[in-house]
């Protein structure tokens, strides 16, 4: 009937010619894998080379702050607080504001202009050998920002198996909370050096990271059918929109929204528990403290051994000290122990765990950063630094498939309706996670 009263003519070089000939490229079988993994490098790159300097500005402008105030204001507990605690725990995710909006401008503009329906279309050849639906691409993708809106993307999924499937793995793609702890690792261990001229591999290490997450899932995804039985996925259904010029408004808005998400509701999280850990840090037994600092001044010990060992015999060591021998395999001290346990909140929380940690009783008129308090630090055991490539790298990984989410843990059980998902959910991640590091930290070591 259509074909009797409908007359279409197309003018020339109209738009659905030129989306079916960039198409032609973009939604190849092989080159349009190719493509999207250029594209992933190239924004990798930018993120490292064009963040750098606004970083570093922050990072500096932070260490001044904590250094005014320590200088300024009066001695005592309030001064040692913001100096050494609430300061330097905001600085350590405010750092990270350029990297983020800077990730989240691309993957807007890859969505403003169509590319990311492409993406969304060849990843769904890629997946369905490993029994994923086409529908999981989406919270996959989406996994990349976070992964709570992403397990609630699932509800598109029409079979119960395949959805449960996709919530179980998607928390193994790379969210925007684990990019303030690649980045922190990546700068202190990994080189800022190039390749063949153009390739940092700075940025090679965090497209490596991201990468790593989405094989991860895919492979979690296989398992998963096996040990669910789940039958054949369902098929992908979408329309490809014709290519256009990204709005920059609209992008502007977005690149607004998820900055302030991330810095307003991590925030809150990280003042509460900047404020615990300083007290933690700053207090302990009754004489426990004093003693210990009697006897290392007693033994000509330097300011920074002085300081260790005060830190070492307050709240926060004690706790550190007793999961020590679980975490030494991982190459991980009781420091780092302190940061995996409160980032279980949020992950981002171990920057500024760490930023805290390294910053009580600092002396800040040298107006070092965390990034060269971290570098200095030196395992008392072994006269090594600390943070060398093996213990980066293992840390990395950690994270890379850890669950330290107390939020999207939450999420699951209330899509799934039931505590046994979640919990297997943080059991495989949580032992996937310590097997991968102790193995990348003993074949590194």
């Amino acid at each position: 009937m259509l074909s009797e009263v409908l007359t279409r003519k197309a003018p020339e070089k109209s738009p659905r010619q030129w989306t079916q000939r960039l198409d032609g490229a973009l939604t190849h079988p092989v080159w349009g894998y190719g493509l999207f993994l250029l594209v992933l490098f190239l924004i990798f790159q930018a993120i490292y080379t064009f963040a750098s300097v606004p970083m570093d500005l922050i990072d500096g402008v932070f260490g001044v702050l904590s250094q005014a105030v320590a200088t300024s204001l009066p001695e005592g507990v309030l001064t040692d607080l913001l100096a050494e605690g609430i300061i330097p725990g905001i600085g350590g995710v405010v750092i990270f504001i350029p990297q983020i909006v800077l990730l989240f401008a691309f993957i807007a503009m890859l969505e403003e202009t169509g590319y990311m329906s492409r993406v969304v279309f060849i990843m769904d050849r890629l997946m369905r050998p490993f029994g994923l639906s086409g529908k999981s691409v989406v919270p996959l993708i989406s996994g990349v920002a976070c992964a709570i809106p992403a397990v609630m993307a699932t509800r598109s999924i029409d079979q119960w198996k395949d959805r449960l499937v996709t919530i179980m793995v998607v928390p193994l793609t790379s969210c925007s909370a684990r990019l303030p702890v690649y980045t922190l690792l990546i700068a202190l261990v990994v080189p800022d050096a190039y390749v063949w001229g153009f390739i940092n591999l700075q940025g090679l290490a965090l497209l490596s990271m991201y990468l790593l997450g989405f094989a991860s899932a895919l492979v979690a995804a296989i398992l998963f059918k096996v040990f669910l039985k789940a039958k054949q996925s369902s098929f992908l259904i979408m329309e490809l929109p014709t290519y256009k010029w990204p709005r920059w408004q609209n992008i502007g808005l977005i690149l607004w929204e998820k900055v302030k998400v991330f810095v307003w509701e991590a925030g809150k999280i990280i003042m509460a528990l900047s404020i615990v850990l300083w007290v933690m840090a700053s207090y302990g037994p009754p004489g426990r403290i004093q003693e210990a600092v009697a006897a290392a001044e007693a033994q000509g010990l330097t300011e920074e051994q002085v300081a260790s060992v005060s830190l070492e015999n307050s709240f926060i060591g004690i706790v550190g000290k007793a999961i020590e021998p679980a975490i030494e395999p991982l190459g991980y001290d009781w420091q780092i122990g302190i940061a995996l346990i409160t980032s279980f909140a949020a992950r981002e929380v171990f920057v500024s765990s760490m930023a805290t940690i390294y910053s009580v009783g600092e002396d800040f008129e040298e107006g070092s950063t965390m990034l060269e308090r971290m570098r200095a630090e030196i395992n008392p055991h072994t006269g090594l630094p600390v943070y060398t490539l093996a213990t980066g790298l293992s840390l990395m990984i950690f994270y890379a498939f850890a669950m330290q989410c107390m939020s999207t843990l939450a999420i699951v059980k209330r899509e799934t309706k039931s505590w046994k998902w979640p919990i297997i959910q943080f059991v495989y991640m949580t032992a996937l996670a310590y097997v991968s590091a102790f193995l990348v930290y003993q074949g590194f070591s």
